[in-house]
């Protein structure tokens, strides 16, 4: 009888001790969360003028003169704009957490006052990722307004799968900072330069920003090589939630069950890979 009461005991005080270590990693981990934050907010002006001056120029180029000029259709912007979205919701998770993970984990070691945390060393990371998910989802919602002014009565966005759109907006933003994790860990302080054109524009321009997915049938390889583009899935479901049809026919793009796919293994490869590469940069 005292044996079994003994192991009972034993047997709470552990479960206590691991609800009590959980709860303390879950109030660093918000602890943590609500630093970058507040930081953020303090560089809300200049993170701003970073999210919003790339899809105003695009915006205005591709989506106003171009067409106005004749050399786009007049509906082209609202082919144009879900691009626009996927690319700032993705680059904008992408960089705004590989560019301060190569700092934090470089020469300065940064990183180790936040190592210090009483979480484990992958929570760390996930709030990496959680943080620029978070902003990108900002980013990526100032592009409708944006777009709005931008695009006067060229301007055409559903408004009949709202859920769909804001769950592929969230999954982009996840697999951004999936893959920025990646490459956070991958990438050293002094290859930062090479970023922009060997991750940059590859990305940019193999994504369906500009073009749907379909209307490469006659370049058959080069629609296989789009389909190993994050952004070629995020441009797609949001160019199906987003543009309404043409000439009474429903814009032929990626399936949506290819598109959640796409993003789902995305984020579950990218970030596996970054939570290991964080884990051996960080600890050492």
């Amino acid at each position: 009888m005292n044996t079994t009461t003994t192991a009972r005991d034993y047997s709470s005080a552990a479960a206590e001790r691991s609800r009590s270590l959980f709860s303390v990693s879950c109030l660093a981990f918000l602890a943590l969360l609500r630093r970058d934050l507040l930081i953020a907010r303090h560089d809300f002006i200049g993170n701003l003028v970073q999210w919003l001056v790339v899809p105003a120029f695009f915006l205005f180029i591709f989506g106003r003169v171009l067409p106005q000029t004749g050399a786009a259709s007049p509906a082209y912007g609202a082919l144009l704009l879900p691009g626009m979205v996927a690319m700032s919701l993705l680059m904008t998770a992408l960089f705004g957490i590989t560019l301060p993970l190569v700092i934090d984990i470089g020469n300065e070691r940064e990183i180790e006052d936040r190592l210090l945390a009483p979480l484990p060393t992958a929570f760390v990371a996930l709030e990496k990722v959680l943080f620029a998910a978070l902003t990108s989802l900002i980013a990526g919602a100032l592009v409708f307004p944006l777009a709005y002014l931008i695009l006067g009565s060229a301007y055409q966005v559903r408004t009949d799968s709202i859920g769909t759109l804001i769950c592929v907006m969230i999954l982009s933003a996840f697999a951004g900072a999936s893959l920025g994790l990646t490459l956070g860990t991958a990438v050293k302080a002094e290859q930062i330069g090479l970023l922009n054109s060997v991750i940059l524009l590859p990305i940019i321009f193999t994504g369906c920003v500009y073009f749907s997915w379909s209307a490469l049938d006659s370049i058959k390889w080069f629609q296989v090589v789009v389909l190993f583009n994050p952004l070629t899935y995020s441009s797609e479901g949001l160019r199906g939630v987003m543009t309404p049809g043409l000439h009474g026919n429903a814009l032929p793009v990626l399936d949506m069950r290819w598109v959640l796919l796409g993003l789902a293994v995305t984020i579950v490869v990218f970030l596996s890979l970054g939570i290991r590469g964080f884990i051996r940069r960080a600890v050492r």
